[in-house]
């Protein structure tokens, strides 16, 4: 489904009438059709399925194979950062650090392409819980892999802007599949490698 941003221009228009402000004067007159690119930007996730961003970014390396296949040896990115938008309040959610973890099996993929799902799937309205389990599921697809972790840590703006408003609340989720799931051996090294 393609973002319609004549109806958020249409929308936004009635919105700053319904704060009390006049949508002609010079400070607004071009603020709907700035928020409609604004969130075609932003939200440019929602155009797409998981399973069309598993098909846009599935760049594997076979020719690592033999390689993956033999240590079984974990492949972890850190630090990504995103930018997404919680459902409940369209609020920010800021600040994100994502780490992704896989277990090759019959796939390497790029490493760019892991930070480009990771920002695919903040661009949509979004549960930080959510952001993890569609990252999980885009790279199940893409790897073949059932061994696959996500480590989300972020701010809130529905929890730091408004509400109870505690400004320094961080918000941490972790998406666990296949061996992170009951290895605990597995799961220590993945600790460890995320807090160094």
């Amino acid at each position: 489904m393609a973002i319609n941003k004549e109806k958020i221009e249409e929308h936004v228009r009635e919105i700053l009438i319904a704060l009390g402000d006049n949508p002609e004067r010079e400070g607004l007159k071009d603020t709907p059709k700035r928020v409609a690119n604004m969130y075609a930007e932003v939200f440019e996730g929602m155009n797409y399925t998981n399973a069309e961003i598993a098909t846009m970014f599935d760049k594997t390396f076979e020719e690592d194979l033999d390689m993956a296949a033999e240590s079984k040896d974990m492949v972890m990115m850190k630090d990504i950062d995103i930018i997404s938008h919680c459902e409940h309040h369209l609020a920010l959610m800021y600040n994100m650090k994502v780490a992704v973890a896989y277990i090759p099996n019959e796939k390497i993929i790029g490493l760019s392409k892991i930070a480009r799902i990771v920002d695919m799937v903040g661009r949509r309205l979004q549960l930080q819980e959510r952001i993890g389990a569609d990252i999980a599921e885009i790279m199940g697809m893409i790897t073949q892999s059932e061994d696959i972790a996500v480590i989300i840590e972020g701010e809130h703006g529905c929890m730091t802007a408004r509400g109870i408003k505690k400004t320094h609340a961080k918000t941490m989720t972790t998406t666990l599949k296949g061996r992170f799931n009951t290895d605990t051996a597995l799961w220590s090294k993945l600790v460890a490698l995320y807090k160094n």
